[in-house]
C-alpha cells in the first residue's frame, strides 16, 4: 500500500481527532483505551472520552478525541486500538 502523500490528504495535521471505539461493556473498558490514547497522545485527558452504553447495556461505545500529529501516527493508533481483545470495531 502506498503511504498518502500529505497533500492528497482530507486531514490536515496536527488536529484533534474523535475516535469511535466499541466493545463490550466492562468496568475498565474506558480506562484501558485510554492508555492505549494516552501513548500517542500525552497530552490526552481521559476525562474527555464520551461514553454511551448500548440500549441492552451489554456494549460501550467511546469517542476519544486524540491530538495527532501524521497520518502514520493516526493508522498506529488504530491498530493499537483494534488490536485490543476488548474491541469490536474502531472508526
Amino acid at each position: 500500500m502506498n503511504p498518502i502523500r500529505p497533500e492528497d490528504s482530507l486531514i490536515e495535521y496536527p488536529c484533534d481527532f474523535p475516535i469511535k471505539v466499541m466493545g463490550k461493556s466492562h468496568d475498565d473498558f474506558a480506562r484501558l483505551m485510554a492508555e492505549i490514547a494516552l501513548g500517542f497522545d500525552p497530552a490526552f485527558d481521559p476525562d474527555t472520552i464520551e461514553i454511551r452504553p448500548s440500549a441492552s447495556g451489554n456494549y460501550l461505545g467511546l469517542t476519544l478525541t486524540v491530538r495527532v500529529t501524521s497520518r502514520e501516527q493516526l493508522d498506529a493508533l488504530y491498530r493499537a486500538l483494534h488490536g485490543h481483545e476488548m474491541v469490536s470495531v474502531v472508526l
